[in-house]
């Protein structure tokens, strides 16, 4: 709720880091990594580099824009009170059901076993992460 864009990232960095104490305590180590290396981690430190790398705007170019999007969205509130007249009237019943229990149940042989795909997915994704600050920061100091 702050303005500083500085200050939102370590606010969303904490409040990752806090619940990922949660997930511990729940007994979620697995998630609770997860949560610590992507969002407390990787995506903070892509937030704070890319802050750091732009300029803030004038408070003139600010209210432009503000101006801008209020027009350009008009007539949006209109839109969703019409969606939600109809959606009052209309009765929708899904169907949802939950996949049968998996016969693995401790998560380490699952997590190693049967979600390899995931794993790799994450690393790949944290590389990418990673390598795309050190770009970023390196395009930074050419300049």
């Amino acid at each position: 709720m702050t303005r500083s864009l500085i200050r939102s990232a370590i606010g969303l960095a904490l409040t990752s880091a806090v619940l990922t104490v949660i997930m511990f305590r729940l007994s979620s180590p697995f998630a609770a990594v997860f949560e610590l290396s992507v969002c407390a981690g990787l995506i903070s430190v892509l937030f704070l580099s890319t802050i750091s790398l732009t300029h803030p705007i004038t408070y003139q170019e600010a209210a432009q824009h503000q101006r801008e999007r209020y027009s350009r969205y008009f007539v949006l509130p209109y839109i969703l009170i019409v969606i939600g007249i109809i959606f009052a009237f209309v009765q929708v019943r899904p169907e949802l059901r939950l996949p049968p229990p998996a016969a693995q149940t401790d998560v380490r042989l699952v997590l190693w076993n049967l979600r390899q795909v995931d794993l790799i997915g994450q690393a790949i994704i944290l590389l990418a992460g990673v390598f795309g600050v050190v770009l970023l920061l390196k395009e930074a100091h050419k300049k």
